[in-house]
């Protein structure tokens, strides 16, 4: 069998395989077919809760610092190895707290950002609306001969 028979069988199967998996996400499934829906009560909340958590771990999640710091160089200064573990332990707890903080940091803005420029999206998209339903009243008379003034056709379709 060459290697292209036996890739295009492969290929058979593996579709057979996925086409009886049901669909994990099937799309769109409001009355409209639109698929984002934007809850901002929900974005708040959620939002609040991780700016809430990024300052309860700026400061809890320093709590130990200083103590581990100074145990760490008192077990050292006494010649046990647990001393540079203590301190390593300390160092990867640090750089680990650094990251939760950022990622709260970052879902907290990003969450503000999202529901600002959906907000933002959502008047440019009306707005636009409004112009293309007036646009559907305007009706320029062509111009005059000798007139300057260009002839503005009414407007067809949405104008944006």
């Amino acid at each position: 069998m060459s290697f292209d028979q036996e890739w295009a069988e492969l290929k058979a199967k593996a579709q057979v395989r996925l086409d009886s998996v049901p669909s994990m996400d099937p799309g769109g499934s409001s009355p409209d077919g639109a698929d984002l829906v934007l809850k901002y009560d929900d974005m708040g909340k959620i939002g609040h809760a991780a700016f809430l958590l990024h300052q309860h771990l700026s400061s809890a999640g320093k709590h130990a610092q200083h103590a581990t710091e100074a145990a760490a160089k008192s077990l050292e200064s006494d010649g046990f190895g647990t001393g540079a573990a203590l301190a390593k332990a300390g160092e990867g707890w640090q750089g680990q707290l650094e990251v939760l903080l950022d990622a709260c940091a970052q879902i907290s803005d990003h969450l503000d950002y999202s529901v600002k420029s959906s907000n933002q999206d959502d008047q440019f998209i009306g707005a636009q609306l409004r112009v293309s339903k007036i646009s559907e009243y305007l009706d320029v008379p062509p111009p005059t001969s000798g007139s300057d003034v260009p002839h503005v056709p009414k407007a067809e379709g949405p104008v944006m």
